[in-house]
């Protein structure tokens, strides 16, 4: 998808976009966790190695929160933004610290208003992959997206 501004109009299943990369630090990490998700794998190596996740890890929230902005600034550009009505998510291997992240996303379905004709619903399939093509997070968001005006 280009980075035009998109109205629902414009789009079709099927779309895809690419996102650049972020870079995750063990700083990030630790410094997201400690104000939104204060458990000792998000916030010290040393406890991390003794749980399930044998390591630092970033919270599942975190990576959303980075898909969010690769969404947002390079991600397809939607004429009112990336205005959400509901997702879901599902974290499927830990984002540790040196992951490089990109995301990848497809249009999977288009819903016009029935009785708000001057806008739709997008489904968006975001998928979050990190520098060795492993997916961490799948997300597929319900996104609405302004109709181009008649």
């Amino acid at each position: 998808m280009n980075r035009q501004a998109l109205y629902f109009d414009d789009l079709k299943v099927g779309d895809t976009s690419i996102t650049g990369t972020y870079e995750v630090s063990a700083a990030a990490i630790k410094r997201f966790a400690a104000e939104f998700d204060p458990q000792p794998f998000h916030l010290d190596e040393e406890a991390a190695r003794g749980t399930m996740f044998g390591g630092l890890a970033a919270s599942g929230w975190h990576t959303a929160a980075i898909t969010m902005r690769l969404l947002v600034s390079e991600g397809p550009k939607l004429i009112n933004g990336v205005l959400g009505a509901g997702c879901e998510v599902e974290w499927k291997t830990p984002t540790r610290p040196g992951d490089i992240l990109h995301v990848e996303s497809e249009v999977v379905e288009l819903i016009p208003s029935r009785s708000r004709t001057d806008r739709g619903t997008v489904a968006l399939r975001s998928k979050t992959i990190n520098q060795h093509g492993q997916i961490v997070q799948d997300m597929t968001a319900k996104l609405i997206v302004a109709r181009r005006p008649a």
